[in-house]
């Protein structure tokens, strides 16, 4: 069971591409989250790979940080085209905005403060920033619909992925930001934490799943 949960991340992708042969017209704005869940299955296999059969492979490939980091801007990147791609009436320039925001930061965190390859730490200011401007997706998405009067807010496929999105960063802005400095004082309670993580990561896709088994509106469609 221990083996089965520290893989989460590599299966638990899996349960909402299960219900895509389902529903396979899917609406254009999900194309982004499909495309993060076949790139997360395949970098967190390499990474989980990497983790538990290291004393297999050269030195020089016996550590998966560069791994995490790569994965938290493939999720930014295909999290925040699914934002910008979905359509809503308010705050759309601020929207596009966002990941200029995180370039800069990209440049300046590693230029001055971390190394991008470090082999002994993944980047917790990496991960960080990521949950922070997602959840500013996550909060301009939900006072959009407040706006537009949406009477029924749990309703649709973008409701259900933003919603999954939100747990999974406020459960894991404070995780990211404390990880690595937990790695150096309790490396026993930094991976406690990181289990706080892959829960709220199976989390996300289960509402990912539920999203995908939403009826297709008059959305364009996949």
């Amino acid at each position: 069971m221990r083996f089965f949960f520290d893989w989460s991340e590599v299966w638990a992708p899996i349960i909402p591409l299960l219900v895509l042969p389902l529903r396979p017209k899917q609406p254009v704005f999900l194309r982004p989250v499909i495309i993060y869940l076949f790139a997360g299955i395949f970098i967190n296999l390499a990474s989980d790979i990497i983790a538990d059969y290291k004393k297999y492979f050269p030195s020089w490939l016996q550590s998966n940080t560069v791994l995490y980091n790569i994965h938290s801007i493939v999720r930014f990147g295909c999290f925040s085209s699914f934002f910008i791609l979905l359509t809503q009436t308010f705050y759309s320039s601020q929207k596009k905005i966002l990941p200029l925001f995180y370039l800069v930061f990209l440049l300046i965190n590693f230029t001055f403060s971390e190394k991008f390859f470090n082999p002994n730490s993944l980047s917790g200011n990496l991960l960080a920033a990521e949950a922070f401007l997602l959840l500013i997706y996550c909060l301009l998405y939900y006072l959009s619909q407040l706006k537009d009067d949406v009477e029924v807010l749990t309703s649709g496929a973008g409701f259900w992925v933003v919603t999954g999105i939100s747990i999974y960063v406020v459960i894991n802005f404070y995780v990211f930001l404390f990880y690595v400095p937990m790695l150096t004082e309790n490396m026993r309670l930094a991976d406690n934490m990181w289990d706080i993580h892959d829960v709220a990561y199976i989390i996300l896709c289960i509402f990912i799943a539920k999203a995908f088994y939403e009826p297709v509106r008059n959305y364009a469609r996949i």
